[in-house]
């Protein structure tokens, strides 16, 4: 039990005294560069998925 309270005590004592942590604005920054790149791959493959959707159509008319 003593390892257990020791090994919370120094994961506190890490988290709050060593770890940098961002600033709102960096934090800020950070969401908006990531919500842009998901929208950016999210379109990525948007368009992937209409062109294998025209090359399956192709396909199956052709074939069918």
């Amino acid at each position: 039990m003593k390892k257990i309270i020791a090994y919370i005590k120094e994961s506190y004592n890490e988290l709050v005294y060593k770890v940098s942590w961002p600033t709102r604005t960096e934090l800020s920054n950070s969401a908006v560069v990531v919500m842009f790149a998901s929208l950016i791959i999210a379109a990525l493959i948007f368009v992937i998925d209409l062109g294998f959707e025209g090359v399956m159509r192709f396909f199956y008319e052709k074939v069918f």
